[in-house]
């Protein structure tokens, strides 16, 4: 049986925290239970969840953590589920059936430990849907088809493989990923969830960049496709904060060439 456990990681952020329990709330197969890491420094959200009332699956933690991969990690340890997802304030569900989908999915693949699907966000001022089958030879390319918000991983894994490392800032779940890359795991084509455009890899893209690149070659060393890779994402990422690179993005969506 497929339990899953929603954990969201929330600070100082309520009106992002409640479209995310929103999106949960709405589902026609509702969560083993949802857990909230409230890090906030302001009683705000404990105050909000405290006073109105919350469904039966919903739990929270208010108190100071030592970033967000000691946040996950504390939503990882309370979780009773044996499927765990990340889905931060702000991030959704892409539609109703999210949930029931994966549940499904997990029935029907017995042997895989994690799975992952597409996903929806804003990219040069474009909504895009991208997402592809994760694939470990090109784990260079960091978490371009993946994002931790589409991914469902089953708890031994974490057993197995350890936490999230708490010295990574940014990277966290890139790291972990490269951990797990061997696992067997399921794609589907379904769009699972609406990434918040405000995420921290987002905001601090080129500090992500060079994160990605040490944690990928800690695990398998100097690579140039990784080289190559990374240069291509710094140009990249100049052209879309570019007038000219907007406009080659809007034509890049046009031609469906978007999950290149």
């Amino acid at each position: 049986m497929t339990a899953i456990s929603v954990i969201t990681v929330s600070f100082n952020n309520l009106p992002e925290l409640l479209e995310t329990c929103q999106s949960i709330d709405r589902q026609v197969q509702l969560p083993f239970e949802h857990i909230i890491i409230d890090g906030s420094t302001q009683p705000t959200i404990k105050n909000y969840l405290e006073q109105n009332t919350q469904p039966h699956y919903r739990k929270w933690i208010s108190e100071r953590d030592e970033g967000i991969a000691d946040a996950f990690n504390k939503g990882i340890n309370n979780a009773k589920g044996n499927v765990v997802v990340m889905l931060n304030s702000g991030d959704s569900f892409y539609d109703e059936n999210t949930i029931a989908t994966v549940t499904g999915l997990f029935y029907k693949n017995p042997n895989i430990t994690w799975l992952h699907g597409k996903y929806k966000l804003q990219r040069g001022n474009q909504t895009v849907i991208i997402g592809k089958p994760f694939e470990k030879s090109k784990l260079y390319r960091g978490m371009r088809s993946v994002c931790h918000q589409s991914m469902f991983v089953k708890k031994g894994l974490h057993t197995k493989y350890g936490m999230y490392d708490v010295t990574e800032k940014i990277g966290m779940d890139y790291d972990f990923l490269c951990r797990i890359a061997i696992e067997p795991f399921l794609f589907t084509k379904s769009v699972l969830v609406n990434f918040a455009p405000a995420g921290t890899s987002s905001t601090n893209y080129l500090k992500a960049l060079k994160d990605a690149k040490r944690i990928y070659q800690k695990y398998y060393g100097k690579s140039f496709m990784l080289w190559a890779w990374q240069l291509r994402l710094k140009i990249l990422h100049y052209l879309l904060t570019s007038p000219v690179g907007n406009f080659l993005y809007k034509i890049k969506t046009k031609l469906k060439l978007e999950n290149m």
